[in-house]
This record gives C-alpha cells, structure tokens and sequence, in this order.
C-alpha cells in the first residue's frame, strides 16, 4: 500500500499531477463563481497534502533497503527478459508445437518473475524480511530460472528443481503471515 501511495502521490512526478489538478480545481471554481453557480469541486488541495505526508518507499525500508535495490536489478531483468522472449524468433526450434510450448513456458516463467519482482519491494515491512526474501529470490532463482532454461534451449535436465522453486515461492508468501 506504501508502494502505490509512493508511486500514485508522494513521487516528484504525482506530486506535479497533484498540483496540476489544484489548479484546474481552482480555475473551475473560480469560472463557476463568476457564473453565479455553486462550485462542485472541492477539497482538491487538502487530499493531495493528506496522501503526499505518506512516507516514500525508502524510507520504509530502513535498514533492508538492499531488497528494494535487488527488486529494482530483478524487474529490470524481467523486462530484458521479457523484451528477448517478445522478439525471439520461436520457429527455429524443432516443431511449430514445440516452439509454440517453448513460448508459453517462457511466459510462464516471465510473468512469475514479474509478480514476484513487485511482491519483493513489500518485503521490507513483513516481520522477517531476510526470510521472505531469500525465500522469494530462491523461489524466484529455482522456478523461473529453469524455465528459462527449458524454453530457451529445449533442455529438460534441470526440471526437477521447478517444484522446489514453486515450493520457495508458497513458503516466502506463507512467511509474511508469521
């Protein structure tokens, strides 16, 4: 919640928007004054300075700022990865079905990087952030790792440690409660 407060209100940009819809609000009140009309936009100002006193992520983070720093190195390879799978030529492995299940693995694996890249950047407010965050990094390292691997080479020899990766990834989402 921090996080999208941080990114919809309290960043340079959001703050800019914010000030920007202040005086919008401003000119229409003032312009529905003038027509002798009640205005009906009100309180602009006073939610923008309520929801930007909200602190920015990194501050939150504290001492585990490092995790936030491996969120940001993890969503970029995410989105390298995910830029290589979208202009990867599929065909030129062995059959159209095979480059067809090689994509979707890929997929796969890119949009489980993705979903756990953000769920990285929460970390720093759990109980016991170095837990859930080696758990979601291995998670991360031993499903979407191997899928990479199986869809970018047509190798099955490190299928087995899929499981072990998903297993992480449920054990690093049960550790928040605890």
């Amino acid at each position: 919640m921090d996080a999208l407060n941080y990114i919809f209100v309290t960043n340079p940009l959001s703050k800019g928007v914010w000030s920007g819809l202040d005086q919008v609000a401003k000119s229409v009140i003032l312009t529905q004054l003038s027509q002798g009309l009640k205005p009906k936009v009100t309180q602009v100002k006073s939610m923008a300075t309520q929801m930007s006193s909200v602190s920015p992520l990194w501050k939150l983070a504290g001492k585990n700022l490092y995790i936030v720093r491996l969120a940001g190195i993890s969503g970029a390879g995410a989105v390298v990865l995910g830029a290589y799978g979208a202009h990867r030529d599929w065909e030129t492995q062995n059959g159209l079905k095979e480059a067809e299940q090689a994509r979707k693995t890929f997929d796969t694996a890119n949009r489980y990087h993705f979903l756990h890249t953000i769920a990285l950047l929460s970390i720093p407010i759990v109980r016991r952030p170095a837990l859930t965050a080696s758990l979601f990094l291995a998670g991360m390292s031993l499903f979407c790792g191997t899928l990479y691997y199986r869809s970018l080479t047509g190798n099955q020899r490190f299928k087995h440690l899929a499981p072990i990766g998903g297993s992480c990834l449920i054990l690093g989402w049960l550790s928040i409660m605890f």
